[in-house]
């Protein structure tokens, strides 16, 4: 699904995953989801980006967490 829009390039950002065609990296999609924007804030400030292409980021950062490895979250000071 995600396979024609996200790719990696040691070239392009350090290697991390990219639409495609840009340097906007998954990374930075998550964050800007992550802070509360929405899919349409993101299309208007990144005019290059598709919705496909976005979906295709979320879809590709839920198939690198299925890998078998354990991401321990530091417990929150009381």
């Amino acid at each position: 699904m995600y396979h024609q829009f996200i790719q990696s390039n040691p070239k392009v950002m350090m290697g991390k995953p990219v639409v495609a065609g840009t340097r906007i990296t998954v990374e930075l999609i998550l964050e800007k989801l992550a802070a509360g924007e929405t899919i349409d804030q993101i299309l208007e400030a990144h005019p290059r980006l598709t919705r496909p292409a976005i979906y295709a980021a979320i879809a590709f950062a839920a198939e690198a967490l299925k890998a078998d490895v354990i991401y321990p979250v530091p417990e929150k000071a009381v």
